[in-house]
């Protein structure tokens, strides 16, 4: 499936790499990390015993309401990494690539060059019709056994269900994901990279290859989404114009383009078999790493999902809402007030809140995933409940750990026992890592030890694999030769449970 001739790499087997410096010998390399909130242009030094990271750009994101809906700036996204970009040049002249990763699900249509707009934001509510579409013709029973997900409303095979009500796809000849529309604007390659592939709903679980045949069920067009890539295929160098702009002709390399998918190759297990992650940012994706999905009716059931991993591995795992929660009321509160909020003061404040004093609420109730405000949706799942509602901002936050906290201990133990896996230690990855109070209260309601950190991993994973690339790791370094480098380079926080 093409919609344009396969770029340099686009053919080669999963797993393979593109190698492209002497091996042994580490360097530089860009990372252009987008997330939810925020963007960054971090520059990783890679070698066999090297593994640090120089900040050089930070630059925000978030939704843009439009008249058609919510969308995201991509156009400004590609400003701001291109300036970045420019700036880690002249910082470190000896960059040898980027790679960029971003969330999932969201996507751009084209048609030929252009971008048919900017691409609409998953919070947006649009997708309601589209989930009633897809169901019509295909249930979620069915999907879980194709495609192996968690139902999610947003996910990407229900936003292309609404596009196609709306007549967008008739002028499509393209779709691509938030980390290869950029890449493509960089250097005119079209491809997919598989591990965010795998959280459209359209890759079959079982071999990873698009299921054509669901998406003519769906009528939606079979050549929308170009061939798959693995992480670690070169796509070739900058355009002319932005060689000139950036100054060098980086190559540009694929890497795990899903952020998680990143952050987990990151992630210091020191062994995989009795080990649970939680990549808490804006979402918290809590899971397991596995060789093989689990698509029984009990993963089905308990809404767990089988997304890819660098190296064919599968990302089991459950969204549980996230810090979204808490920087959603942050912002509502600082909106009403007129003034900012110091987050390190009220997580310390609500420290001293005795956790007895506050009730848990469902951190994935949907009702929370929409912008806007958050804490008066809190209040009102209270009343609904029938439970006190938190009296102080620190209560709220309070409040907020506790239901996160308890959120991800009990999906913990979901995917473990989905699994059939005896977890002793959970590493919390990302933002997350540095919030203490919710490290402990994680460790404490899981009964397990927290390791927290890195709090980069994305972009560690992110540098990792292109080094790999470039074979300075070795030209057959596993995932497992990846994660002692990160260990033997950071020293994450340990949290032992309380009584």
């Amino acid at each position: 499936m093409t919609s344009s001739p396969a770029p340099r790499g686009a053919e080669a087997p999963r797993g393979a790499e593109a190698p492209r410096g002497a091996a042994g010998r580490g360097g530089a390399v860009a990372a252009v990390d987008l997330g939810a909130t925020s963007g960054r242009v971090i520059v990783g030094h890679v070698g066999r015993d090297t593994l640090h990271l120089d900040h050089i750009a930070r630059f925000a994101n978030g939704p843009v309401r439009l008249a058609s809906g919510l969308h995201w700036d991509l156009t400004g996204l590609l400003a701001h990494a291109l300036d970045g970009l420019a700036q880690a040049v002249h910082a470190e002249s000896a960059i040898a690539s980027v790679g960029i990763d971003s969330w999932a699900v969201d996507y751009v249509l084209m048609r030929g060059d252009r971008m048919l707009g900017e691409p609409f934001h998953y919070r947006d509510d649009r997708t309601a019709g589209g989930v009633e579409a897809v169901h019509a013709v295909a249930g979620f029973d069915e999907l879980y056994t194709r495609n192996g997900l968690q139902f999610l409303a947003f996910n990407t095979l229900y936003q292309l269900a609404a596009d196609r009500r709306d007549g967008h796809l008739d002028v499509a000849d393209t779709a691509l994901l938030v980390p290869d529309a950029l890449a493509f604007q960089l250097t005119g390659s079209r491809v997919t990279e598989r591990t965010n592939a795998s959280t459209t709903g359209l890759l079959r679980v079982a071999d990873a290859q698009w299921d054509t045949e669901l998406m003519a069920r769906l009528q939606l067009p079979v050549g929308l989404f170009p061939d798959l890539v693995d992480p670690g295929t070169s796509l070739g160098t900058l355009r002319p114009a932005l060689t000139e702009q950036v100054g060098a002709a980086l190559e540009v390399v694929t890497v795990g383009s899903h952020d998680t998918a990143s952050a987990v190759v990151a992630i210091p297990m020191a062994d995989p078999e009795t080990s649970a992650y939680i990549s808490c940012g804006t979402w918290g994706l809590v899971g397991l790493e596995l060789d093989k999905p689990v698509t029984t009716d009990a993963a089905r059931l308990a809404n767990v999902t089988n997304e890819g991993g660098v190296d064919g591995r599968v990302r089991f795992l459950h969204n549980v809402m996230g810090l979204w929660l808490l920087s959603e009321s942050v912002r509502q509160w600082e909106r009403d007030s007129g003034q900012a909020i110091d987050l390190p003061t009220l997580l310390a404040d609500a420290a001293e809140v005795p956790a007895a004093s506050v009730a848990v609420f469902d951190a994935n109730d949907p009702v929370f995933l929409a912008p806007g405000d958050m804490p008066g949706r809190i209040a009102h799942w209270y009343h609904s409940h029938d439970l006190p509602v938190p009296a102080t901002r620190a209560a709220f936050a309070r409040a907020i750990v506790e239901s996160l906290a308890e959120a991800f201990a009990r999906t913990v133990r979901t995917v473990a026992e989905l699994a059939g896996r005896e977890v002793d230690t959970i590493h919390i990855v990302g933002g997350g890592a540095l919030n203490t109070l919710l490290c402990q209260r994680t460790a404490d309601r899981a009964g397990l030890t927290v390791l927290a950190g890195p709090v980069e991993a994305t972009a560690l994973g992110n540098v990792l694999v292109q080094a790999r690339a470039h074979g300075w790791l070795g030209r057959d370094a596993t995932l497992e030769d990846m994660r002692a480098l990160v260990s033997r380079t950071t020293a994450p926080r340990r949290y032992s449970p309380r009584a």
